[in-house]
C-alpha cells in the first residue's frame, strides 16, 4: 500500500486529488490538507496537525492527532514519521507544492527526510512532479516532449549522466551554485537518468511541453 499526505497548499485542486489518490491508498490529512479532501469527497484515514490553518468540524470517522502548535517539525514531518511507523515505505505527497516558498521548501526537503530513512516519496501537482534522486539508475517512461530540471540537493554537487534527453550528459558534475540543471527536455518515451554521487532535486513540469 501507499500512504498518500494531503498538504495544505492553497493553490491545490480539489479535482486534480480526486484522479490522483486511488481507492486502495492509506490518506493522511496535514492540517489544511482536510479542507482540499472535503471537497475532493475524500475520506482520509489519520488527520494530523495543530490545526492552526484548519479550524471548521472535523470528521469523527477517522483518528485525529493534535499537535502541540510550539513544535520542531512540520505537520507533514509529523504524518511522514507516522506513517513510517505503521510500515509505510512508499510516500505521495499532494497539495504541498505552491502558496508561500518556505512551506514549498520544506516539502521538498521532506523527500530528502523519506529517503533519509528508506523511503520512496514524490511531490505531485497537476503541474509538477519533483523526486529526490540519490546514486542509482532511474528510468523515466511517457514523458517525451516535458521539460525538466535537476540541482544538487543537500551537497555541494551531483554526478550525472542523461539518455534520452536533449542536452544529454555523461558523468557530468553539476555544482550547487551554477544552476546549469535548469531546462532540459526529454526526447524519448524512455529516457534514464544516472546518478554516480551525491544527491539531485528532480522536477519535471507536467503541463509545459517543449515546442
Amino acid at each position: 500500500m501507499r500512504c498518500v499526505i494531503i498538504s495544505g497548499s492553497p493553490e491545490t485542486n480539489p479535482n486534480f486529488l480526486k484522479q490522483a489518490v486511488k481507492p486502495d491508498d492509506y490518506v493522511i490529512c496535514a492540517d489544511r490538507g482536510y479542507e482540499f479532501a472535503k471537497l475532493a469527497g475524500i475520506e482520509p484515514d489519520l488527520i494530523v496537525g495543530d490545526f492552526d490553518s484548519y479550524k471548521e468540524k472535523i470528521s469523527e470517522n477517522c483518528e485525529i492527532v493534535k499537535l502541540n502548535p510550539h513544535k520542531d517539525d512540520t505537520d507533514t514531518i509529523h504524518a511522514i514519521d507516522l506513517a513510517f511507523k505503521q510500515g509505510f515505505t512508499e510516500f505521495l505527497l499532494l497539495g504541498a507544492l505552491g502558496g508561500r516558498i518556505d512551506h514549498t521548501f520544506a516539502n521538498i526537503s521532506a523527500l530528502y527526510y523519506i529517503a533519509d530513512r528508506g523511503g520512496k516519496g514524490i511531490l505531485l501537482s497537476e503541474n509538477e512532479r519533483v523526486e529526490f534522486l540519490e546514486r542509482g539508475e532511474y528510468c523515466f517512461d511517457g514523458y517525451c516532449g516535458k521539460t525538466f530540471s535537476l540541482f544538487p540537493f543537500g551537497c555541494e554537487s551531483v554526478c550525472v549522466s542523461y539518455q534520452g534527453a536533449e542536452y544529454p550528459l555523461d558523468r557530468y558534475r553539476i555544482k550547487s551554485s551554477v544552476p546549469l540543471g535548469i531546462s532540459n527536455v526529454f526526447i524519448s518515451e524512455k529516457s534514464e537518468i544516472k546518478i554516480y554521487d551525491g544527491n539531485a532535486i528532480l522536477i519535471i513540469n507536467l503541463k509545459e511541453e517543449y515546442i
